[in-house]
């Protein structure tokens, strides 16, 4: 008796990667975004856009950089449950992450990276329990002060309250179970190495599991 048709096509394919939602957060100064844009060129995915209230600078490019909307828009698309995450910042302009484009992109098997704060990512793992979510820490509370001073931009006070304000975060994320992992960067390239290798092992878990 013959058993159901397998084209030979379909049995020489590869399985294909289990779509991945990647959260990572940290402080300012920390060096995550470069670690963001590193991974990204090793394991391609593809970045989220966050919506934002705020007006849009000097080069930004809608719908690339952020997708800009206005406080009216943004409020209606929170009403209809349209955010994975959403934030206040400084009590001015609000951000979100839209949640339809990240389903998109985990149904097509790839990878989608959010670099987010604490707040966020506490929602996120409620709403998208699979998510694979990592912080980045600092070598020590010195150098993410130096690294802080030595961006050159701010002034004494604005240092000042950055460094409180990744005090507070690093408290929050490191006091609940919220993250797969822990980063500490105190070299980038070990910690890209590090991040890399994580998340091939969930993608190659998920696999297995699939």
């Amino acid at each position: 008796m013959n058993g159901p048709e397998t084209s030979y096509t379909d049995a020489m394919s590869p399985p294909r990667n289990p779509g991945l939602l990647l959260v990572i957060s940290g402080p300012s100064g920390v060096g995550k975004t470069t670690i963001v844009h590193r991974i990204r060129e090793r394991l391609g995915g593809r970045f989220s856009v966050s919506a934002t209230t705020r007006p849009r600078s000097e080069g930004e490019v809608d719908g690339v950089d952020y997708l800009f909307v206005s406080t009216e828009q943004f409020d209606a698309m929170k009403q209809a449950g349209e955010f994975l995450e959403d934030a206040e910042v400084f009590g001015r302009h609000a951000y979100g992450t839209p949640r339809m484009p990240v389903a998109q992109v985990l149904a097509a098997g790839d990878l989608i990276m959010l670099d987010i704060d604490v707040q966020g990512a506490i929602q996120v793992r409620d709403r998208m329990p699979a998510a694979f979510m990592l912080f980045i820490l600092p070598p020590s509370d010195a150098e993410l002060r130096n690294r802080l001073e030595a961006r050159g931009r701010e002034d004494e006070e604005a240092i000042n309250r950055r460094f409180s304000e990744a005090r507070r975060e690093i408290d929050l994320a490191t006091s609940r179970v919220l993250y797969d992992a822990f980063i500490t960067n105190d070299n980038l390239d070990r910690a890209v190495d590090e991040a890399c290798r994580l998340v091939t092992a969930r993608r190659s878990a998920a696999n297995i599991k699939g």
